[in-house]
């Protein structure tokens, strides 16, 4: 085995090592049976009113995926706004094509009445 690799298997067993023994650690010296109010959500002192776990509606969703798809679009014209100088005509072309495509997929998400919120 080369000696270049000696340095990675030990950066290896200590990338391991750690979280385990870490783990270890913490469960020999926290307490087993924790107090009750050591187990309650902390809320400024005062009693939580209701569960945390509240339902949202489809249409949350609906609206928080598409904001993501369309972000992370737009997110792509970083890269493109950086390069523009030597990209050219072509590049010009190019986010057009994207950006009519991203049009196109707005308008149909609109007309599905997909961004309505109510």
């Amino acid at each position: 085995m080369p000696s270049a690799y000696i340095p990675i298997f030990i950066f290896l067993a200590i990338a391991i090592a750690f979280p385990a023994v870490t783990i270890i650690i913490a469960k020999l010296i926290r307490p087993s049976a924790p107090f009750l109010a050591k187990l309650e959500a902390y809320e400024c002192g005062i009693k939580a009113a209701s569960d945390s776990r509240g339902r949202y509606t489809v249409r949350f969703y609906i609206i928080a995926i598409l904001f993501v798809i369309f972000d992370v679009e737009t997110i792509f014209l970083f890269p493109w706004a950086v390069k523009y100088r030597t990209l050219g005509w072509f590049g010009v072309v190019e986010v057009v094509v994207f950006l009519a495509i991203l049009i196109v997929g707005y308008i149909w998400a609109w007309k599905k009445g997909a961004l309505e919120w109510v």
